[in-house]
């Protein structure tokens, strides 16, 4: 993790937080990221929202197609990581 903390990533992290709307997020990720990047980004958070509502990792394998390995790193994050999928979950769930 400690790779993470640099000035490239904290600048990344600055223009994610500087985008004011969706259309601005699919501008800036279209641009910065494959298709298929952005869909594993996507899929994973889809992951973590269904792993925090209870579903097995067999459901999930089977709704997203992600293997289980991948599966199994979304469920350690939301158990043991930095808590960002908690956060975004949280702050997902806030705002319905």
């Amino acid at each position: 993790m400690e790779k993470l903390y640099n000035d490239d990533v904290r600048g990344l992290f600055e223009a994610i937080l500087s985008l004011e709307n969706l259309d601005e997020c699919y501008n800036f990720f279209t641009d910065a990221l494959t298709t298929k990047e952005i869909q594993d980004i996507a899929q994973r958070l889809k992951a973590a929202k269904m792993l925090s509502a209870g579903r097995s990792y067999l459901d999930v394998g089977i709704e997203t197609g992600m293997s289980t390995a991948t599966i199994s790193r979304v469920s350690k994050a939301l158990e043991h990581g930095a808590g960002g999928y908690k956060t975004v979950l949280a702050r997902l769930n806030n705002k319905k």
